[in-house]
């Protein structure tokens, strides 16, 4: 494989994750917004918010699979896709017991998929960058899992704006790891211009 090709692959993966973390970040942030407004005042659009959650996350990582070589190329991915999806079908069933219940299964989905993250952001280290994000973002969800299984033993009841500031951090992530691969991509255009000349 030439040195062109490789570079043309880096560069489509490049693009291709710029405009995936920015989907991801922009979803995270209309999620929190409708938790943290009608999520609060509606137990029931508080109930499919926390289920489209998880969801959402397994449908992101088999549509970024694809892009990838697909889910057998990417077994993290593959993987985290099981996990969000039976965390989906957990916290439909959780629902109908209580919230503390519910946030026992985000907490728990929150450490592995966190872990998952984590992985998949080293696995692709040497061939995109800013991934040091990702795997800052994917430890960060481990312990905010650790937190949520601690707060779900709790007496207190908790609510959909609970999990809110988990997702406003995952948000965060994403689109500051948009941004670094925009600016890199910015740098890198500019150096090889200089270059040419």
């Amino acid at each position: 494989m030439s040195d062109q090709t490789l570079h043309d692959e880096a560069s489509a993966a490049d693009r291709w994750l710029r405009s995936y973390y920015a989907l991801r970040g922009a979803v995270s942030v209309l999620w929190v917004a409708a938790a943290l407004t009608v999520g609060t005042m509606s137990p029931f659009v508080a109930g499919a918010l926390l289920m489209v959650y998880p969801a959402w996350d397994a449908v992101a990582n088999v549509i970024d699979a694809r892009q990838n070589g697909g889910l057998r190329r990417n077994p993290t991915q593959a993987f985290n896709t099981v996990v969000s999806s039976v965390t989906t079908v957990g916290v439909a069933f959780a629902l109908a017991a209580s919230m503390n219940a519910v946030l026992g299964v985000f907490g728990v989905w929150a450490a592995l998929s966190g872990l998952l993250q984590l992985a998949t952001a080293v696995r692709r280290w040497k061939r995109v960058g800013g991934q040091w994000l990702m795997i800052v973002s994917g430890a960060q969800s481990a312990a905010a899992g650790a937190m949520f299984l601690r707060q779900a033993g709790a007496p207190e009841t908790p609510s959909v704006a609970d999990i809110a500031p988990y997702a406003a951090f995952g948000a965060f992530y994403f689109l500051v790891s948009a941004v670094w691969l925009t600016v890199s991509a910015a740098r890198r255009s500019r150096d090889a211009a200089r270059t040419a000349r």
